[in-house]
């Protein structure tokens, strides 16, 4: 076979494809070798071969391009390995999530049965050192939380509580002992943790205002109060507690187990977003802690904030892939529903609906993969995270909106998964600090004024 001929090859079948297809096309052609090739011709080859590809086809529907909401392909800049991780997560997601989500998602339930999958991922605890954690880039972490949002942003909440909010709290504050025993069972998803810090009366306010107390009574650590939207916390063998300490009035951080005397957890019902997830109302009376299980290194609310301003880069990932799979889900229906003849693709209005989400799509990819490489090379700020948590918030609520708009009558209907996205955005939006808050902090860094109300 000629050189020319293996280069056509390679494209034709690419042309013809989605992402999703290119591990299986791997084993049929090298890939790598195939660019290297494509390197290697001279210019009347490049030309012939530029022709070629531009030779007008009447369209069928496989010719059509690729569903692929990376339009400006930032999947180019990963390496080998990490774009390898990335097909792992979304062909299992694609797998293993996507048939029973739904169905899940309806009924307010959550699948147990993929906790035992998910092991073989290896994904878990992504940016952490030691503990059998993967020390991977935190721009991996955030590449994992947008595929598993792009299929549904009840488990990537599920993913980012454990692997996030409740295992980060544990390695930021705790010490080495409490590591040890927590983060490797963890890790392998042999033990579920939560994160405790939003109350019936105190969402934005935490800062200052948390009515949960704790206190040292020689021996042990008493806590009183209530929690609320605490995910995983129904089933979570761990659940960390942030709660204000009646001597000090510093905020302190607990390891709470489930069999605590004391506590209790209740499942919150009727919810209208990430049906999927547990989010709990927590009482605790009198509830009596070790010594051992306070988090030697949590005695103030700056070391909440640390957990929070590692996370919250997550949570904007999480955005962009809710925003991805509404995208890709209405990019692909209008490419196949037909009014007056013709695929509604094909009409100017639906085209300008289309192009508006891909570019609210791809401004918010462009700003979180910038925000996951400050956070690796040790530059993130609160101000940093916050713009992306507000931004990405934002746009995504626009996205889904347009993606629901174009499906018509039929947006509102699981089975097409937009109608999933629109009720999920609502929670992404209010989670992780509103969008007022976050405006807050990084109007305080851009002004050098401060516009909370103390």
């Amino acid at each position: 076979m000629s050189v020319f001929k293996k280069v056509r090859d390679t494209f034709r079948l690419l042309r013809s494809v989605d992402m999703d297809q290119l591990a299986k096309i791997n084993q049929q052609i090298d890939l790598s070798e195939a660019m290297k090739t494509l390197g290697a011709l001279d210019e009347r080859q490049l030309k012939g071969l530029m022709k070629m590809l531009k030779t007008k086809r009447k369209k069928g529907q496989s010719d059509l391009p690729p569903i692929d909401g990376d339009f400006y392909n930032l999947d180019l800049k990963l390496t080998e390995e990490q774009r390898k991780l990335q097909m792992e997560v979304r062909n299992f997601m694609e797998d293993e999530v996507r048939p029973l989500v739904n169905d899940h998602w309806n009924r307010a339930e959550f699948p147990f049965e993929i906790i035992e999958k998910f092991k073989k991922l290896n994904i878990t605890g992504v940016p952490y050192e030691g503990y059998g954690c993967p020390n991977l880039p935190f721009l991996m972490e955030g590449i994992i939380a947008q595929e598993i949002a792009r299929v549904d942003v009840s488990i990537s909440t599920f993913f980012g509580v454990h692997s996030g909010l409740a295992m980060g709290s544990i390695y930021l504050c705790g010490n080495e002992e409490q590591k040890q025993e927590w983060l490797p069972k963890m890790q392998k998803l042999e033990k579920i943790g939560a994160f405790g810090l939003t109350e019936p009366n105190v969402g934005s306010g935490v800062a200052g205002g948390l009515e949960t107390t704790c206190k040292f009574d020689g021996e042990n650590w008493i806590l009183n109060g209530q929690k609320k939207w605490i995910g995983n916390a129904t089933f979570a063998d761990v659940i960390v507690i942030w709660a204000r300490d009646d001597d000090s009035n510093q905020v302190k951080g607990f390891l709470v187990r489930k069999e605590n005397p004391g506590f209790k957890a209740e499942k919150m019902e009727d919810k209208m977003a990430l049906r999927i997830v547990q989010n709990a109302l927590i009482t605790l009376e009198n509830c009596k802690i070790p010594k051992s299980d306070k988090l030697e290194n949590a005695n103030s609310f700056k070391d909440t904030a640390k957990v929070l301003r590692m996370t919250r880069a997550g949570v904007a990932w999480q955005a962009v892939g809710c925003a991805r799979g509404a995208y890709e889900s209405a990019l692909k229906y209008t490419r196949k529903r037909e009014q007056f003849g013709r695929p509604i693709a094909s009409y100017q209005l639906i085209q300008d609906h289309l192009v508006e989400m891909l570019s609210n799509l791809t401004a918010m990819q462009t700003l979180v993969f910038r925000l996951s490489e400050m956070q690796d090379a040790g530059m993130l700020l609160d101000e940093h995270a916050s713009l992306a948590k507000v931004f990405c918030s934002m746009r995504t609520r626009d996205v889904v909106s347009r993606a629901r708009e174009v499906m018509g009558g039929n947006g509102i209907l699981l089975e097409y998964d937009v109608a999933r996205f629109v009720a999920d955005a609502e929670a992404i939006y209010s989670y992780e600090g509103t969008k007022e808050i976050n405006s807050l902090i990084v109007g305080r860094a851009i002004t050098g004024y401060s516009a909370f109300v103390s």
